[in-house]
């Protein structure tokens, strides 16, 4: 994920029973057709329904305790109770591969700076708008970067995870596919997946469109059907759309902040903002091709300017009534990352109060939540659930 998630109550219930592992959200370019079919009429139930709720999925796997979109991460997440892995934020190699980064920039998330044979690639280019320096996963081939090793992303607010940095090489999104049919047969129960196209209208742009090439791979290992335990997620709906048009899974938008443009509205002079998304009419728009978002927690309950939470907005029962599910992002259990009013001291790797924090969250009705910590989230379930 990003560092940056109608026809009455009944339909809106039944549609999130049949849809209980989905989430995404953002804008799109093209507008739907009149008379499209409705998210729960084109996505049947199948393997959704045995997926708990609230979902608790591992953002980038176990990233609270291990570099993020390793297969450490990934591992442990299931081995503290996730019902579904984030196992690929998904950008191309320069002989069109897919690998899973958290951006195609990976001066901070893995070893490259201390390889000298790529000293000279690293440069500056554009994305989504934004000036970026450091090295880029389009400029290596597959075998150069499986010569690295991970890091830890945030050593000053996790500074315990670095003690693996260097453990675990890149994942290609193939081998997090194997590993998921591995991991299924090992543990008895279906592991299911949630990978995003990241930067999709930047990619294209250079030739190395991602839709079709996870859509092949998703063909190859007979998981590009309705019931197939992954779900797909982008913060540019016009990749949602296209993964629409190429294969049956759960589709997902991811929603920044309310005053944000996704890049491929900036890029096709679309003028809406994430603002006009949540809205019923933007809501409907999404449902016209996915079956979740996955907006930010903000959206679901602002804070104020000291960074404490307010009141809950309408987002969950408006999504809800267009047939949406809501997988927010991202509860983590350090200080700087939870509401002001769920902190605890001031130190920066510090744990607050997330147990709180999950509560508020998941009084609002959401379907799911990304969380860093999945032994949390799920202990935060049971609380809630009473259990």
């Amino acid at each position: 994920m990003g560092a940056q998630e109608s026809n009455g109550q009944e339909r809106g219930t039944a549609r999130r029973t049949l849809l209980s592992a989905a989430v995404l959200g953002a804008g799109g370019a093209a507008l739907a057709l009149p008379g499209t079919a409705s998210a729960g009429e084109r996505h049947g139930g199948g393997g959704y329904r045995s997926l708990p709720r609230p979902t608790v999925i591992a953002h980038r796997g176990a990233s609270g305790y291990r570099p993020e979109h390793t297969f450490g991460s990934y591992q442990l997440a299931l081995d503290l109770g996730a019902d579904v892995v984030e196992a690929g934020d998904l950008v191309p190699t320069r002989d069109g591969h897919l690998v899973c980064r958290h951006e195609p920039e990976i001066g901070g998330t893995t070893d490259i700076a201390a390889h000298p044979e790529f000293a000279g690639r690293r440069t500056t280019k554009t994305l989504d708008g934004v000036p970026v320096t450091g090295w880029f996963t389009e400029d290596f081939t597959l075998a150069e970067l499986k010569t690295l090793r991970a890091v830890e992303r945030v050593p000053a607010n996790r500074p315990h995870n670095t003690l693996y940095d260097g453990r675990w090489e890149i994942p290609t999104f193939e081998e997090v596919l194997r590993w998921q049919d591995e991991q299924t047969r090992r543990r008895g129960k279906q592991v299911w997946i949630y990978p995003e196209t990241k930067h999709p209208t930047y990619f294209r742009s250079l030739g190395l469109g991602l839709e079709e090439r996870v859509a092949r791979l998703l063909r190859k290992y007979g998981k590009d059907r309705k019931d197939s335990p992954v779900i797909l997620q982008s913060f540019e709906p016009s990749s949602i759309q296209r993964l629409d048009e190429l294969v049956g899974n759960p589709l997902v938008v991811l929603l920044s902040a309310a005053n944000t443009r996704p890049w491929d509205f900036v890029a096709a002079g679309d003028p809406r903002t994430v603002a006009d998304l949540v809205t019923p009419a933007g809501l409907e728009w999404i449902a016209s091709y996915a079956q979740g978002i996955g907006p930010t927690l903000d959206l679901v309950i602002p804070k104020d300017a000291a960074g404490n939470l307010t009141s809950p907005t309408t987002l969950v029962a408006d999504a809800h009534r267009a047939g949406l599910i809501l997988h927010p992002y991202t509860m983590r259990n350090e200080n700087p990352f939870l509401p002001a009013n769920f902190r605890k001291g001031t130190a920066a790797d510090a744990y607050g109060d997330p147990f709180g924090a999950f509560r508020a969250y998941f009084e609002t009705g959401i379907d799911g939540v990304f969380s860093d910590n999945t032994d949390t989230a799920v202990l935060a379930r049971a609380d809630f659930l009473g259990r």
